[in-house]
């Protein structure tokens, strides 16, 4: 089942159980699907890839909110976004711990032979591909300028 079926699917329910936040955030989810799939050249369907790629869009700009709401003291935005960004949560792969993702950088810098900041574009070219959507790409900048210097 693609994400878009699943979110339609996930609609229905949240339609029939009324659930205000679960709807908001899926539909949320249903439009930047659909605005994808308008997009020239995108074709009938997304790839899993393309999907994931408009979740973690869409859990960045959430946190990014969260972070502004907190900072202005508008806790009623930020508990709305975190609702939202709950529900985003369900369709992306578990996150890795800091420690599961430096040992798997550790791995990376390894294989490529990296040892220092010259190397850290051709290692975060590799980390980013093979982390996609188990971490966010600032905290991989962040484990790999650690390990890197």
């Amino acid at each position: 089942m693609s994400l878009k079926e699943q979110v339609e699917a996930d609609i229905k329910k949240a339609m029939i159980n009324k659930k205000k936040d679960d709807l908001r955030a899926l539909r949320a989810i249903k439009s930047m699907i659909l605005l994808a799939l308008t997009e020239k050249g995108a074709g009938d369907s997304l790839s899993q890839d393309a999907e994931m790629k408009i979740l973690q869009k869409a859990s960045k700009q959430r946190t990014d909110s969260i972070a502004l709401y907190r900072e202005q003291k508008r806790d009623d935005l930020a508990d709305v976004e975190q609702a939202e960004l709950d529900v985003i949560k369900r369709y992306l792969p578990e996150q890795l711990s800091e420690d599961e993702l430096e040992e798997k950088i550790k791995e990376i810098i390894n294989k490529t032979g990296a040892s220092s900041m010259k190397d850290m574009g051709k290692v975060m070219g590799i980390s980013s591909k093979e982390l996609a959507g188990k971490a966010d790409g600032k905290t991989i900048s962040q484990i790999v300028k650690k390990l890197l210097s």
